[in-house]
């Protein structure tokens, strides 16, 4: 007991340390509707909806936009209305691109409750690495209404080892990766409970290490409740594709092709093959460990080697998943990719009358953004 009081009261310290720091004052500053002390609120009110008129029409418009790539699924897989996903892999970019990627890959996430792993896009500002990142917020901001943060949890946090996590609720509010894929969930179950878990700086070997921690406390909260994956508990991974373009990136442009449309399909055929390659079929270790260092170099994983700011949400979600649907189903989890684009090649949605809502980042061939919608069964 005198150990957790001591490590509870570092963290503390810390956490009023970061608080002071001027670059996490200025993040606190830019959040669209502030955080109260009971309610986190959202980061990005332009990119994200934030009123049932906004959500109802960016809903509206991606499940058209979706329709007949779903009906495809369908015929392909023999699914159904009632087919229902274990996990899915989700974009995180503005609604305005990436509407109908997000509808392909949610539609099939049934269960009342999501945990979500997110990007720590802010993980240099808060020092964070080697650690899950909970917050202590009792509901989130919703387009219709709060969204109830599931006890799940807690149950979580009270069986994890200390080392492996931190709470931090300014390093949840600053974070739009999670926010964007709540608002759909709550649009397709409006009584829909959450759990946010931001993904910071991972070498593959604290990766390996909290992915079996929290496999094993998943499968014990699971036996004990008797859930079954997909019906009673289901996962998201918040992701992004390649940042591609030499404009509007800082210190991080990507451009191993140029930036024309020859450049931009050779990019793009990359895409496709290394997600059929490593995130879509039988999930299993090899498989995510090339993925993961496709995409970030093995000497020092905070840099890029490709730029998916989903390099850590991705695999540590699917080890996670895997690992959980091994030990409580002895089954092998399957991806199916769903779809890609682009903020180049997706049909925008019509915003015109929802202001604030509308994009964030321009779209042309200097600058884009990919989008992969894989889900899991």
């Amino acid at each position: 007991m005198k150990t957790t009081a001591f490590i509870l009261t570092i963290l503390a310290a810390v956490s009023c340390a970061l608080a002071q720091n001027p670059e996490v004052q200025k993040l606190l500053s830019q959040v669209g509707i502030p955080s109260t002390s009971t309610q986190r609120g959202l980061m990005d009110n332009i990119g994200f909806a934030s009123t049932p008129q906004q959500m109802d029409a960016v809903f509206a418009q991606s499940q058209t936009l979706s329709a007949e790539k779903n009906r495809s699924l369908d015929a392909q897989y023999s699914w159904d209305d009632q087919t229902a996903f274990t996990a899915a892999l989700c974009p995180h970019d503005d609604y305005y691109y990436a509407g109908r990627l997000y509808a392909l890959a949610l539609s099939r996430i049934k269960a009342p409750r999501v945990i979500i792993f997110g990007v720590a896009h802010k993980a240099r500002v808060f020092n964070a690495q080697n650690q899950l990142i909970f917050d202590a917020y009792p509901v989130w901001f919703g387009p219709y209404a709060p969204v109830k943060v599931s006890s799940l949890r807690e149950a979580i946090t009270r069986r994890l080892p200390p080392q492996d996590y931190l709470v931090d609720n300014n390093m949840q509010t600053v974070e739009h990766s999670v926010e964007a894929i709540v608002n759909f969930l709550q649009a397709y179950n409006r009584q829909v409970e959450i759990a946010a878990v931001l993904v910071p700086y991972l070498d593959w070997e604290n990766l390996n290490r909290l992915s079996n921690d929290l496999a094993l406390t998943l499968y014990q909260i699971c036996k004990e409740n008797k859930w079954t994956l997909g019906k009673d508990i289901a996962f998201v991974s918040s992701e992004d594709a390649v940042h591609y373009g030499d404009s509007g990136w800082g210190t991080t442009n990507y451009t191993p092709y140029g930036c024309d449309l020859t450049g931009y399909s050779k990019m793009v055929e990359d895409e496709l093959q290394l997600i059929q390659s490593s995130l879509a079929g039988p999930v299993n270790p090899e498989k995510i460990r090339t993925f993961f260092y496709t995409c970030v170099e093995e000497s020092n994983p905070r840099q890029y080697r490709r730029t998916w700011c989903g390099r850590f949400s991705i695999p540590f979600g699917l080890k996670t998943i895997a690992q959980l649907s091994q030990r409580l189903e002895n089954r092998t989890l399957t991806g199916y990719f769903l779809d890609y684009g682009t903020s180049v090649s997706e049909a925008s949605l019509d915003v015109e009358k929802l202001a604030p809502l509308g994009a964030t980042a321009p779209n042309n061939f200097h600058h884009w953004v990919g989008y992969a919608a894989v889900g899991y069964r």
